[in-house]
């Protein structure tokens, strides 16, 4: 077992040299929220124990939960989403930034160079050839926007290229469907296109919504794969059960139910609509790719009473939860496998992160002592914080003895040409309560 180094619980470390270490991390991450909340939307504590209770009845129900209880999931699932969690051998593309929607929650204004993705179009054709260039292996290729059909012959260019340069692969697109007329599914089905995931607005009319769903239905006659990705908006559990009834009945292959998100902005819209930030935000504070901003409070856990849903009503379409921290594994994966980890640290089969063991102190001298028997053993002392760290796999060896021990939680980064590790987080066990299949 591994606990959380909160506040609270960094009183109760009795090895002072240990304490003082770990304190670095408390501050770090009570000025996290601090900035966070600068934000202007109030923050909010979840009940953990509510998720878990959640979770563990939908295991017993038969659900998937799976990449560290990040993604959840009932029937059928993309093989782009199975992908998503190392990222490998997958690209997800855009025309332009463009969208004719003005969703208040959009998260696009957050990318570098927004103003120009958005007036500019991208050369599709050459990003596609300098993958092969690489000669890279290519499985899963998408395209997103803004909204790709704005651009429709583009759009069907970047099919047919893909599908010709990496025979097999697996195409995606994401569309509101408001340009997903007849003639367009049509081109698309002639392009190769594999899967296609329309937006669907909760907020919008029902007129609207109606207009969405039969595009939807349309799509079933020309596109293998007809999915749903929407965001989960805290508050309106009632209109997506419709919609999901309207989506078995239509027997799509999947909806991708997605964490709700803050984008950095719009603070007026979200505090008109009384949502506020989940805090912690992320299970490890870090700058991730994904531009999506922060979760909201409440979503994840009304994503998890539809996925109960369909589950209870025996639908037959698949119905995915995915978080915001689903999206993130991608990222750590493909940085932790860029380069030579240090020796003493082990890849996390869980959350992809290098984990690394730290005593501190009066602990070290004892810990060394051990660690010198065993031949394969290696060990670094960090004179400045008077820390031994050392494989997790030898914490078995300490078993007699009473002590604290932090587990450190790292990454790769590249700069300045050279590969250097980041430590983000620190956390607590023993060598009694540690368990390395279960912890790590």
């Amino acid at each position: 077992m591994i606990t959380e180094i909160d506040r609270a619980a960094l009183g109760n470390i009795r090895n002072p040299a240990f304490r003082a270490y770990a304190s670095r991390y408390v501050d770090i991450n009570e000025d996290f929220i601090e900035q966070i909340d600068k934000f202007g939307v109030p923050l909010k504590a979840e009940d953990g124990q509510e998720l878990k209770a959640r979770l563990e009845r939908l295991r017993e129900k038969g659900a998937h939960v799976r990449n560290d209880e990040r993604s959840v999931y009932i029937n059928n699932i993309s093989p782009a989403c199975l992908a998503c969690q190392t990222g490998v051998g997958s690209a997800t593309l855009f025309v332009s930034l463009k969208c004719h929607r003005q969703c208040f929650f959009c998260f696009n204004p957050n990318q570098e160079n927004y103003e120009g993705f958005a007036s500019q179009t991208r050369d599709l054709k050459a990003d596609l050839g300098e993958f092969k260039r690489r000669e890279a292996r290519m499985k899963h290729l998408a395209l997103t926007g803004g909204e790709p059909l704005l651009y429709k012959e583009e759009t069907l260019e970047f099919f047919r290229e893909a599908r010709r340069l990496f025979p097999g692969v697996y195409t995606r697109l994401y569309t509101s469907g408001d340009h997903a007329d007849t003639a367009t599914l049509s081109a698309l089905k002639e392009a190769g296109l594999q899967e296609i995931r329309f937006s669907i607005r909760v907020e919008d009319s029902p007129q609207a919504i109606r207009h969405t769903l039969g595009r939807i239905e349309e799509a079933k006659g020309y596109i293998p794969f007809v999915m749903v990705e929407m965001p989960v908006l805290p508050g309106k559990l009632d209109e997506m059960k419709d919609i999901l009834r309207e989506l078995e009945r239509i027997g799509i292959f999947s909806i991708n139910l997605l964490e709700f998100c803050f984008p950095l902005f719009n603070a007026e819209e979200y505090n008109q609509r009384g949502y506020a930030v989940k805090t912690p935000p992320y299970r490890v504070p870090y700058n991730y790719w994904y531009a999506g901003g922060l979760p909201v409070a409440q979503s994840e856990l009304d994503s998890l009473e539809l996925v109960e849903f369909a589950l209870d009503n025996g639908f037959k379409i698949g119905a995915h939860y995915c978080s915001l921290e689903n999206k993130h594994t991608g990222q750590v994966y493909q940085q932790n496998h860029s380069g030579f980890a240090p020796e003493m640290a082990l890849a996390s089969k869980k959350d992809f992160f290098l984990k690394t063991a730290k005593v501190f102190g009066e602990d070290v001298p004892h810990v060394k002592k051990v660690l010198e028997k065993r031949k394969k053993a290696r060990y670094n002392y960090q004179q400045q914080f008077d820390c031994l760290e050392f494989h997790v796999r030898d914490i078995r060896a300490l078993q007699g003895l009473d002590m604290e021990i932090g587990i450190a939680t790292s990454i790769l980064e590249q700069r300045g040409g050279e590969t250097l590790t980041r430590e983000l987080k620190m956390e607590l066990t023993t060598p009694r309560l540690f368990n390395l299949e279960m912890d790590i």
